[in-house]
């Protein structure tokens, strides 16, 4: 039986599993993207997305989610296959910069304040570096998790995290 300091955080993509994945310049630019809370550099995001791919799938992923908190209370999940088609029609795992940076869902449900037209209710999750993306592994599947912020389509916040954020950054 290992010891709990030997496999803690071993489902996690923390920092020293993308300093194992992803190449010197990548991790490197990520890290001052973390440290500094500062918006990913897209210019990475694509190698970053490939690589926590790559890590997942050989961790038995299938599927990834963006999780989040919203205002409503307990925690929500949008999830999607890592599954695509090429060109030709061959089924191929995939997993792009804008699928790791952003997912857009339908929000109706979600506090608005009032009515809004159908066309409003759309509600985007974004990814939140800070938190380090992991696996939870059921019974049969795994999948990636993708700690995110919700903010509606204006970029009102629709969730608790965001506001959490936002004061840290600002007592820094």
């Amino acid at each position: 039986m290992p010891k709990s300091s030997e496999i803690f955080g071993e489902l996690a993509f923390n920092k020293s599993k993308m300093k194992e994945k992803l190449s010197k310049k990548v991790y490197e630019t990520l890290i001052a993207s973390i440290d500094h809370e500062e918006p990913l550099d897209h210019s990475i995001a694509e190698d970053v997305a490939h690589d926590m791919k790559e890590w997942a799938i050989e961790n038995g992923a299938t599927h990834f989610t963006h999780w989040f908190q919203p205002q409503r209370g307990g925690s929500a999940e949008k999830h999607d296959s890592f599954l695509s088609w090429t060109d030709t029609g061959e089924v191929i795992e995939k997993f792009s910069a804008n699928q790791l940076i952003q997912s857009e869902l339908y929000a109706s449900s979600f506090p608005s304040g009032g009515m809004r037209s159908t066309f409003e209710a759309r509600g985007y999750t974004a990814w939140d570096p800070t938190s380090p993306a992991f696996l939870i592994k059921a019974i049969d599947t795994t999948t990636l998790v993708i700690p995110s912020v919700f903010l509606s389509w204006t970029g009102d916040v629709l969730d608790i995290k965001t506001p959490l954020l936002r004061s840290q950054k600002a007592v820094q």
